[in-house]
């Protein structure tokens, strides 16, 4: 109990005061030995958002009211910004300078407001420096000369969440590299860090403008970070990104978390193909959606170890292949391929139109953003062509052949086969 001793040149603080003192100190006893919201014990975090499209500035609401919420986050986040000219209010203006002043990223996320302790940060290094924890969430191809610059001004105990939803391939011996890996890999490489560099991902059923508006969902983070300090990072990582409407869990299968991320964007293009043609409907889509999860499973026991069964029932398997099917780019994307195609009738279409298609809808309609199904499907294709596995995962050689061969959009029927010797699974 708080006790004011009696004196009798001073007057006794008012009673009102009083209550307030004596309720601040509890609370501040209970936040420094709660371990859900705080933890004293620990280093406070410094966190970096490395991107800021679509999908960087959605995860910016979760993490930014988080950080004023947890009193082991620092609560300015920066969040590094590709600076661009844009035309603003009848002005040409920063887009950096719009998100710090308006709190809106009126280019990729417009009409949603941002926290106003989110940072835009042109400059990449000052975005980084002395970060504990780093979120990248921008196209994977960036990633090799923006880590150069990164791994020498973050602090030494840094980790990192991708929320990219790609694969990386070996050149040299074809086979699938997890981006989350190649991000270790290349954050460890001459860093001032006596630890390596350790690295997550967040994948699940999280389509950018829902999220942003405050619809319910749910998103799993996958990783394996050592503790600190006693401390358990893969709770306290959590903590950063999980919300009442952004319902986080916790997996240890990075490999199945960051696979499936990958690969429903294939699957995705083959949904949108069945969009585009008319004669097909829901139960088409229901049929490709299985053999797409299917041939994911596969695809991931085929190529990494440790691959749990049961990660494909969390957000960032069966859930997130649903949502892109039914709302994602990949599919609002391929629609529109199909239905520019078949404008034309029935005519042979030559490899290099399609490729020009793409781009050409792609540019139309994701304002600045990445188709990233395509470039994965292309990269997924060759790993299983110099394996002779093709055979055995017919839909992803029915969507490849369909957006590069330029075979007719009608063949993705021919993906959706019976085939019990793909992926001998116990879902």
């Amino acid at each position: 109990m708080l006790t004011i001793r009696k004196n009798t040149r001073t007057k006794p603080l008012p009673l009102l005061l009083l209550y307030y003192l004596h309720l601040s100190i509890i609370t501040m006893c209970l936040a420094t030995s709660s371990s859900g919201i705080a933890n004293s014990a620990g280093p406070m975090e410094k966190v970096a958002i490395v991107g800021s499209g679509n999908w960087g500035s959605a995860i910016s609401i979760m993490i930014g009211t988080n950080a004023e919420r947890l009193l082991h986050v620092e609560s300015q986040v920066n969040m590094w910004v590709f600076e661009e000219e844009i035309q603003y209010k009848g002005e040409t203006r920063n887009l950096s300078h719009v998100i710090n002043q308006d709190h809106e990223n009126v280019k990729y996320l417009p009409n949603i407001e941002l926290p106003h302790n989110i940072h835009a940060e042109p400059d990449l290094e000052e975005a980084c420096r002395d970060a504990t924890l780093l979120i990248f969430v921008l196209p994977h191809q960036f990633l090799p000369s923006l880590l150069k610059k990164i791994r020498h001004v973050v602090d030494p105990s840094c980790r990192g969440v991708s929320l990219i939803k790609g694969l990386d391939f070996d050149k040299v011996s074809k086979k699938p590299v997890l981006i989350s890996q190649s991000i270790e890999k290349m954050m460890s490489t001459d860093s001032n860090s006596p630890h390596p560099f350790s690295c997550g991902v967040l994948m699940g059923a999280n389509v950018a403008d829902e999220v942003a508006k405050g619809q319910i969902c749910e998103s799993t983070l996958a990783s394996n970070f050592d503790p600190l300090n006693g401390i358990d990072m893969n709770e306290r990582t959590r903590q950063v990104f999980d919300s009442p409407t952004f319902r986080v869990q916790h997996v240890k299968d990075v490999a199945g978390a960051e696979v499936s991320g990958a690969l429903k964007n294939v699957v995705a293009l083959g949904a949108g193909f069945i969009d585009g043609l008319d004669h097909l409907g829901g139960n088409t889509k229901a049929a490709l959606l299985r053999v797409g999860l299917k041939e994911m499973i596969s695809f991931c026991r085929t190529f990494f170890d440790g691959v749990r069964e049961d990660t494909f029932l969390e957000s960032c398997g069966m859930a997130d292949l649903i949502t892109t099917c039914y709302g994602g780019r990949n599919r609002k994307c391929a629609e529109a391929f199909t239905r520019r195609r078949t404008a034309q009738g029935n005519r042979d279409w030559e490899p290099q139109e399609c490729e020009d298609l793409w781009k050409q809808v792609e540019e139309e309609l994701l304002n600045g953003q990445k188709l990233q199904g395509t470039l994965t499907c292309k990269e997924v294709y060759m790993v299983l062509e110099s394996r002779a596995l093709l055979d055995s995962f017919p839909l992803i050689k029915a969507i490849y052949e369909i957006s590069f061969k330029c075979k007719p959009v009608e063949d993705i029927v021919d993906g959706i086969i019976v085939n019990n010797s793909v992926c001998r699974s116990n879902l």
